[in-house]
């Protein structure tokens, strides 16, 4: 595993930033309903490339956060001659059919189910060319648990880590006390739910996640630390070379959480890139702002060299 320090210098764009782009002008993209061995429907957007195809870019989304959050950055890719799939996990986004009460699933679900049929309806569409899973938070922690994975050539993970709590970033480290102690063991059970979006705590999430997802953050190993040897050994397996796009003003994730979650990739050439947002002239980052269509100039200088293309 090898660092960029936050004060390193970094290379230029890879290609000058055109300033007439908009990520937000039309590009043609395709909406899939999976659905899954046990009924469950996977909504899916396929964005077909707008120039000659080089690529086709997977994006695993963050707990709780809807894929149309990731469209700007969707449509950027096609115009450069990406097919880029995006997709919700059940109970999330357009894949929310039945009352989140009723939604009867946990994270391993959501990665060996939900992930897996997505990443094939990629494959499907893209014969022949070169693939990245960029993981966005959980989208990155889930890589071993599913099992098509060797279908992609090379991994980005953006601000993703460790949900250990007490290596959590100070100032949530504050709140998520109540969080796993309080909110999620006493309102869950209630609403039938964890109905964290009123909360403005993550998100409105199915009961088998977000208790799954509790044990593992308090855990110091995370998912590894809970599930043990068999688990620890599928991330060592899994050989992708990984390149981490972290910020130093995450307001979730430490640099603790993000080195403590690559280390469990024991098998992959793993590149750790902490960037700084006053050193790349912005004003904030954090841990979803990367996304974000005003920060697509960041998109041209830290992401799309690191893909694969013909």
């Amino acid at each position: 595993m090898t660092a960029d320090p936050a004060s390193a210098p970094f290379p230029p764009p890879s290609a000058p930033w055109d300033a007439s782009f908009d990520p937000l002008a039309p590009s043609p993209f395709r909406e899939l309903a999976l659905t899954t061995p046990d009924g469950a429907t996977v909504a899916a957007r396929h964005f077909t490339p707008t120039a000659p195809a080089r690529g086709a870019v997977f994006l695993a989304p963050a707990m709780a956060v809807p894929q149309s959050f990731y469209e700007p950055m969707a449509r950027h890719l096609a115009d450069l001659g990406f097919h880029v799939l995006s997709f919700d996990y059940r109970g999330t986004g357009a894949s929310r059919t039945t009352p989140l009460r009723k939604v009867d699933t946990d994270i391993l679900r959501w990665a060996e189910v939900d992930t897996r049929l997505a990443l094939d309806a990629l494959v499907a569409r893209t014969a022949g060319l070169p693939r990245t899973w960029i993981g966005h938070s959980l989208g990155g922690q889930i890589l071993p648990l599913v099992a098509n994975h060797q279908a992609v050539a090379k991994v980005v993970t953006i601000a993703t880590g460790s949900g250990y709590w007490r290596e959590n970033a100070p100032a949530l480290r504050k709140k998520v006390w109540l969080l796993w102690y309080g909110f999620v063991p006493a309102l869950t059970p209630l609403f039938g739910y964890f109905p964290g979006g009123r909360l403005g705590m993550v998100g409105d999430l199915p009961r088998g996640v977000i208790r799954q997802w509790r044990s593992w953050c308090l855990h110091p190993e995370y998912l590894v630390g809970v599930l043990g040897d068999t688990m620890r050994a599928r991330y060592a397996a899994f050989d992708r070379p990984i390149t981490s796009l972290s910020f130093t003003d995450d307001e979730l994730m430490s640099e603790r959480n993000i080195t403590s979650l690559h280390g469990f990739y024991a098998g992959s050439e793993v590149r750790l890139r902490r960037i700084d947002p006053a050193q790349v002239g912005v004003r904030r980052i954090g841990h979803f702002g990367f996304f974000r269509a005003e920060h697509a100039p960041l998109w041209e200088r830290f992401l799309i060299p690191e893909l694969a293309t013909l």
